[in-house]
């Protein structure tokens, strides 16, 4: 996806405004006095930055802010820094990042909601040993594809492919872990679809008494129950979150064994996030409602 100046505008103008009410927010509780010297570069425009890189079609961030905003993009940055320096303040700039994600960039429940977790890798399987920038902080998982070590990335969204919610753990932790803490299903109303790595009879319970229908598919080894005709359709449809997890890898680049530090790795992950929320067509499913007199026999 190619941004106009317009857009990177109107991104750029939301980022602003939430930036500006951070800081009144934060400044009361800061210790000590304000630095003498602001940066050159606003946390608005390293957050613009950031986004536009995981927009494009760009593989390295270096390359991109060096060859491609320093040169066409001057314009509308026009008192740029040296990377070594954006890089810093891109690290500076990743707490209001991730609040301005959490606050301002999900959408809303419909009611329909489907979760999934994926591995976010940081390295290749034939270097765990030798890594060092994630050592004692990422874990060793596994997935249908295999072993992997890094992070994952529990993610929910609506039928509209717009984000709902998300988590970020290790690899080694179990995809049910998430859904057993209120804070992260507490905006969700409804019906969740979910594939067999969610079957937890306890934890369907506990969600329904919350107002929250865990719905799954059953293993080959479980006594068939019944089902409304329109819940199997919907786990049909689950393969969506399968290609938000795609889009999230391959466009927005969440993952990559490029990472020399974690704040980097966070702020590479949160970027990517926000930058998918800004696509004006995300994968979604399309479903009619029909209302019928008919009487339903059960």
């Amino acid at each position: 996806m190619t941004l106009t100046d317009n857009k990177i505008t109107e991104i750029f103008y939301l980022i602003d405004e939430f930036c500006i009410e951070f800081d009144k927010s934060v400044e009361k509780h800061l210790l000590g006095n304000k630095p003498k010297r602001t940066p050159k570069m606003s946390p608005s425009e390293v957050i613009t930055i950031m986004i536009m890189f995981h927009t494009g079609g760009y593989r390295n961030m270096k390359h991109f802010y060096i060859n491609y905003v320093q040169v066409h993009m001057a314009h509308l940055f026009p008192e740029t820094v040296s990377y070594n320096r954006f890089v810093e303040l891109m690290q500076s700039a990743s707490l209001p990042m991730t609040i301005f994600l959490k606050t301002c960039c999900l959408g809303d429940g419909t009611g329909i909601a489907f979760i999934d977790s994926t591995p976010i890798r940081v390295c290749k399987n034939k270097r765990i040993k030798r890594n060092r920038v994630f050592k004692d902080i990422a874990q060793v998982g596994k997935s249908t594809m295999g072993y992997f070590f890094g992070f994952k990335l529990h993610l929910v969204i609506n039928d509209k492919g717009e984000i709902l919610n998300f988590v970020i753990t290790q690899g080694n932790v179990d995809d049910r872990e998430p859904l057993k803490n209120k804070k992260f299903v507490n905006k969700l109303k409804g019906k969740l679809y979910a594939d067999k790595g969610y079957i937890s009879k306890a934890l369907t319970e506990i969600l329904f008494m919350d107002g929250l229908h865990l719905i799954t598919n059953i293993r080959n080894n479980m006594k068939n129950t019944l089902m409304e005709l329109k819940d199997k359709i919907m786990l049909r449809k689950r393969a969506v979150i399968e290609t938000v997890n795609d889009e999230l890898k391959n466009m927005c680049q969440i993952e990559h064994s490029r990472h020399r530090s974690f704040n980097n790795f966070i702020t590479n992950l949160i970027s990517g996030l926000i930058a998918y929320t800004f696509f004006p067509k995300k994968p979604g499913i399309k479903y009619e409602t029909a209302q019928t007199n008919q009487i339903a026999i059960y």
